[in-house]
């Protein structure tokens, strides 16, 4: 990403809405010639809706294209369980979402974990990638799915980067908790027992509703992702995707958002240095205590593992640092897309912290 500012990103964005998608990448990897098909040029117009802010996750779609990611094959359903498509709108628009329903739901309340897809990304890629279906069949809670439309955003990705997403009742920030609410007025959710988790666009998109929503959700999961607030338009979306954004301040000094973060050293698509923003955006300025764990996993993948604590020894803030991962869901399923397999169990950890969160309440 480092080499975007000399590359034809409109060229290949033309290209690969063309359907020329090896055209598109040969212009990416600086082998394309500006002259033949994209001479002479289009004539300056705005892009269609969510064209210009696909940009910012452009390889990331022409690798789809090419056969290494965004994976289509619907997940396996464990027998019993359910995998539901339903629709929701309010005033910001409608989306689509998938939902898991676990074979022991009898009426009785259980715990819910919102899941946003990365860029590219469906609701059933991201079920088979992060294995999360399974894990709520054996743990019995409800997992929610939401989709980014394409017409949104072309990529698929949601739209962190926009201000008017990183607010309270607007965009899709509103869509997101709307969904949420939908199901908890729906089925039987636990109270004080609503997550959400995501992936890169995902991961960034979670971290704004821990910031705009912090009655609804009891803790957030981010991986490879970015805080609310790192960028306000595309300029600054690129700037905070390769070295960090400036800092955001906290939604609302001294609540803290309990948090869970995942991201490798090897990013090449989100830098890394957004992991400890996530973080330190969380802690909203409260006094915490640290404790550190060096760690590898049977296949070799090394961690840091940061955890803190309030002044009651309660968990609060969870920051795994994978060395040399790159830009993946750890101890992801390959059936999905952008995952790696050699773990630590981002899934598994991510339920973990949020149960523990739920069992020691803080507000």
């Amino acid at each position: 990403m480092n080499k975007f500012p000399s590359i034809d990103m409109g060229g290949a964005l033309r290209l690969t809405r063309q359907g020329r998608l090896k055209e598109a990448v040969a212009l990416l990897r600086g082998k394309g010639s500006p002259a033949g098909p994209l001479r002479p040029p289009e004539p300056p117009a705005p892009p269609p809706a969510g064209e210009a802010s696909g940009l910012a996750f452009l390889p990331e779609v022409l690798r789809e294209a090419l056969g290494h990611i965004g994976k289509a094959t619907p997940p396996p359903v464990p027998a019993g369980s359910r995998f539901e498509e339903r629709v929701y709108a309010n005033a910001a628009g409608s989306r689509k979402y998938k939902l898991f329903i676990p074979s022991f739901y009898d009426g009785a309340p259980l715990p819910l974990v919102v899941m946003l897809h990365g860029c590219t990304q469906s609701p059933d890629d991201f079920a088979a990638g992060t294995g999360m279906n399974q894990l709520a069949e054996a743990r019995n809670f409800f997992v929610a799915y939401p989709a980014q439309a394409r017409s949104a955003n072309i990529s698929k990705c949601w739209n962190w980067f926009n201000t008017a997403n990183q607010q309270h009742g607007q965009g899709e920030a509103a869509l997101i908790a709307g969904i949420t609410q939908e199901i908890m007025r729906d089925f039987a959710v636990r109270p004080g027992h609503v997550y959400v988790a995501g992936l890169s666009a995902g991961g960034a998109a979670a971290a704004i509703m821990g910031a705009a929503y912090p009655e609804l959700y009891a803790a957030i999961g981010v991986h490879s992702g970015l805080a609310c607030g790192a960028a306000n338009d595309m300029g600054s979306a690129m700037t905070a995707m390769r070295q960090g954004g400036a800092m955001p301040a906290p939604s609302a000094p001294g609540r803290l958002v309990p948090t869970i973060v995942f991201h490798g050293d090897r990013d090449a698509t989100v830098n890394i240095a957004n992991a400890d923003q996530v973080i330190a955006q969380s802690r909203a300025g409260v006094p915490l205590r640290r404790e550190v764990i060096e760690g590898s996993t049977p296949d070799g993948m090394r961690y840091t593992r940061r955890m803190e604590s309030d002044e009651r020894g309660r968990p609060v803030l969870e920051e795994w640092i994978l060395h040399g991962a790159g830009h993946a869901w750890s101890g992801g399923n390959p059936a999905g897309s952008f995952t790696d397999k050699r773990g630590p169990d981002a899934s598994a950890e991510m339920i973990r912290f949020f149960w523990g969160v739920s069992a020691s309440p803080r507000r």
